[in-house]
């Protein structure tokens, strides 16, 4: 026999099943198997009984992952699925976070006594903006309850992208976190042209993003030949000097995660698709994507590049810097309630920026309090927008709030509460946020960052202020706007948001505490 035929003849290698430790996977499983159940839902479930399955699904799921990462927090830790998954303290407080996040964001998204009935988005998703069959749709009542599916599955990858140990299972995890939030921005009920252009821009950002983080992990592999991110610290070790290939790596890599916490000069279209997206979506984007995005922006820096901090961490700073300048100067110029929170959102992402840049354990926990206490009040924001309607839908002109805190006190006074933490005051949540980051900053050698933190604060309040003014010290506007008369599910939200806010300013420590002792990675 010759040694081709003898070579083909030969016995294949026996196939090895790969060892995957479900119990540990188990919060993001019951996500992704609950997804897939709403998707079957959709399909066979009678139309009139979808809105109510789905909600009740989405919950129950949500809860379920909870629970499942509480039952975790004793379990060993370290590094699962043959490498893809990391589950460690740090992964189990993000997965946390993005639960509870995602919990009050579908109480806010499932609202329909805003609408006459009905709810955020529209009757028909598929329909063209003004046409018959959209006419016909919302004459019928429907409601687009393939949006529950959809946040599921965002849901699931934002949990898997924080708890990726390799690249690829990043790059996937981003996908399945992005796709959904691509469609559900283009499905707003009222200005639906600007809520169509919102998710065509969202789709290229994050076009952008995956492209560069796709071409820097593979700069990366070529340098340190895997992908999972010890390899790469390793790498990294052996090469003191560095090399092209890891320079240009960093640097794509980098910004495509950075496009994803929509830090400067990266944001681009981030305030135009908070403003055209539903405005409950709008408020679980700004808070769980960046939950999500900033926790893999760790695991990357902290895990594989951390032997490179010399090279990227004096790029960091000035994206922190940039960011906060951005953030705060154009949020002065805003008109548009939305469009200032974006901006808004901004500005924060720069000050958790500057906790990354610590390099530190402290700076580590600093970010993991401050993504739960700014999300948890940035959801509650939107939602107060949700209630403030006129004729053509949610009334977002600052101009139309003048006088709310005279004619619909509470809502205005809920805002108010999530403004002043936002600025920093005293006795709020982000004040403790912005003191930890500040002093990891600090104990870091980044008194720098420190200085122009501050400012932009003081730049901050304003703008803030200017709306709390606004709603108090105004007179009403004559035809001025009617504030809806929200469901138990959204007063829960609201009521569950502003309380949080001040509860972790007043009594922060067990907060503090649990970001402390879950700033833990696996290396």
């Amino acid at each position: 026999m010759t040694p081709i035929l003898a070579a083909t003849a030969s016995t294949p290698a026996p196939f090895v099943a790969p060892h995957v430790e479900f119990g540990k996977l188990s919060p993001m499983l019951i996500v992704f198997g609950a997804a897939t159940l709403s998707v079957l839902v959709e399909a066979f479930a009678p139309r009139a009984a979808r809105y109510r399955v789905q909600v009740t699904l989405t919950l129950l799921a949500l809860a379920a992952a909870f629970a499942a990462v509480i039952a975790l927090h004793n379990v060993r830790t370290g590094v699962v699925a043959q490498g893809a998954v990391a589950i460690d303290k740090t992964t189990l407080f993000l997965q946390g976070t993005i639960l509870v996040i995602a919990f009050i964001g579908t109480l806010v998204i499932a609202e329909r006594r805003t609408e006459g009935g009905q709810d955020a988005f529209a009757a028909q998703g598929g329909s063209v903006p003004g046409s018959q069959q959209e006419r016909e749709a919302i004459r019928a009542g429907w409601l687009t309850t393939e949006v529950y599916p959809l946040l599921l599955f965002s849901v699931g990858g934002m949990m898997l992208f924080p708890a990726s140990n390799d690249l690829l299972t990043m790059f996937v995890a981003l996908e399945v976190l992005s796709l959904p939030l691509y469609l559900v921005c283009g499905l707003a009920r009222h200005r639906r042209l600007l809520s169509q252009e919102a998710a065509l821009k969202y789709f290229l950002l994050g076009a952008f993003s995956s492209a560069f983080f796709l071409y820097g992990a593979a700069l990366l592999y070529g340098y340190a030949g895997s992908v999972q991110l010890q390899q790469i610290a390793v790498a990294i070790h052996g090469n003191a000097h560095g090399s092209a290939l890891l320079y240009a790596g960093v640097a794509l890599l980098g910004m495509g995660l950075l496009f994803k916490v929509g830090a400067a000069p990266f944001h681009m279209w981030t305030p135009d698709v908070y403003q055209g997206a539903p405005t409950p979506i709008t408020g679980f984007m700004a808070a769980a994507t960046k939950i999500a995005a900033f926790g893999a922006l760790v695991r990357v820096l902290d895990v594989a590049l951390i032997g490179s901090a010399d090279i990227w961490r004096p790029v960091i700073e000035g994206v922190a810097i940039i960011t906060m300048v951005v953030g705060g100067v154009l949020a002065l110029t805003q008109r548009d309630i939305k469009r200032m929170l974006a901006y808004s959102a901004i500005l924060n992402a720069g000050y958790i920026i500057i906790a990354l840049a610590a390099t530190t354990t402290a700076g580590l926990a600093a970010v993991l309090f401050y993504l739960p206490v700014y999300g948890i009040a940035i959801v509650g924001a939107f939602a107060v927008v949700t209630l403030v309607r006129d004729s053509g839908g949610e009334a977002t002109d600052l101009s139309r709030w003048a006088g709310l805190g005279k004619t619909a006190p509470v809502p205005a006074a809920l805002l108010s509460i999530f403004l002043l933490a936002f600025a920093g005051i005293p006795f709020t949540s982000i004040f403790v946020g912005k003191f930890a980051v500040f002093q990891a900053a600090l104990a870091g050698g980044a008194p720098q960052l420190v200085i122009v933190a501050v400012l932009a604060s003081a730049l901050a309040a304003f703008f803030y202020l200017r709306v709390v003014v606004v709603m108090f010290f105004s007179d009403p506007v004559p035809d001025g706007p009617t504030i809806a008369n929200p469901s138990i599910a959204v007063k829960t939200a609201l009521a569950v948001a502003a309380l949080a806010t001040i509860a972790m300013g007043v009594a922060p420590a067990a907060l503090l505490h649990l970001s402390n002792v879950s700033a833990v990675l696996a290396r």
